[in-house]
């Protein structure tokens, strides 16, 4: 295999999710150059390190040239221990992943949060491309959010820009106190309200029917009353949670990603409901889908090394 020079180098990807491992090439134009996935090996660290040491062997071959390397996932490198925190693949934490990968893949490699490169995937070359403040909102199993100016991922002091999901709801009536717990250990969490389970928990909570969010989101469209005001609270918290980030952050677009973001109600409807509570005489950020799909993740690990690194 060739070793990467300027006018070959190739950019090579890694989405360590829990249940999956997706690895990707591309070149500098974004071409996808190589692609495998695989189920990752729950509970063990030291089969995770081979497991990823392998897709980046197989796309590399694919590609017939070496590259850089990019991780994204869960949780963030702990900038005071250099550990990993906060990921939902619980065996990753408290270890060195970056220090055991950089021994192992014997370069240097950049390893960040998983919705910080889906932010970072859309900004490149996604939704936001022609954007220079990018907002990427990943509504699924989970909530979080990454932050993107000048196609650079801000990551913030603590590592922990963008972590929308672990903010209180803003604006809470008085039915949404304290609000329902979070693994955080706190209550009301953004997430508890806006996450796929929190969206059926919320149905469930006011029907008495339990219902999946593709379920709730097929009755509504089938003019079930009951759904349809399920929605209509959903999309009411979604506008004002991404009111208080524009309040704060200002961004050009919020691109949505994750399984929740095929919902057309938050396109039709969570710009005209945020509108009231921005501090602004017209609010002229874009909420937009994402282009990439469930590859936004790892293309955003692959152009972690683009020539301006993260900060």
């Amino acid at each position: 295999m060739r070793e990467n020079n300027k006018n070959q180098a190739i950019k090579v990807g890694i989405d360590l999710g829990g249940t999956k491992i997706a690895a990707i090439a591309l070149d500098q134009q974004g071409a996808t150059l190589g692609r495998v996935r695989f189920a990752s090996p729950r509970g063990d660290y030291g089969q995770t390190l081979d497991a990823i040491a392998d897709a980046v062997d197989q796309v590399e071959r694919q590609a017939g040239v070496r590259g850089t390397v990019g991780i994204g996932t869960p949780g963030a490198i702990s900038p005071v221990t250099g550990l990993l925190r906060n990921s939902n693949s619980t065996w990753l934490n408290g270890r060195p992943i970056r220090a055991d990968l950089e021994r192992r893949l014997a370069r240097p490699v950049r390893v960040a949060n998983d919705a910080n490169c889906f932010a970072l995937s859309e900004a490149i070359d996604g939704a936001g491309a022609d954007a220079t403040v990018v907002f990427g909102v990943i509504i699924g199993t989970g909530t979080g959010a990454g932050i993107v100016a000048d196609r650079r991922v801000l990551t913030g002091r603590n590592a922990i820009a963008g972590e929308w999901g672990h903010n209180p709801l803003p604006w809470p009536r008085d039915d949404e106190r304290p609000g329902p717990a979070c693994y955080c250990g706190r209550h009301g969490c953004i997430e508890t309200f806006l996450s796929g389970p929190g969206l059926a928990t919320d149905h469930a909570a006011v029907t008495g029917v339990a219902l999946t969010p593709e379920q709730i989101v097929a009755h509504a469209d089938d003019g079930d009353g009951a759904c349809i005001a399920t929605l209509e609270r959903y999309t009411d918290r979604m506008a004002r949670a991404l009111a208080h980030v524009i309040n704060i952050v200002d961004p050009d677009v919020v691109v949505l990603g994750g399984g929740l973001s095929n919902m057309e109600v938050l396109y039709r409807t969570v710009p005209a409901q945020w509108d009231r509570r921005v501090f602004s005489d017209a609010v002229a950020t874009r909420l937009l889908r994402n282009v990439h799909g469930d590859a936004g993740g790892v293309r955003g690990a692959a152009w972690l090394w683009n020539e301006d690194p993260v900060r």
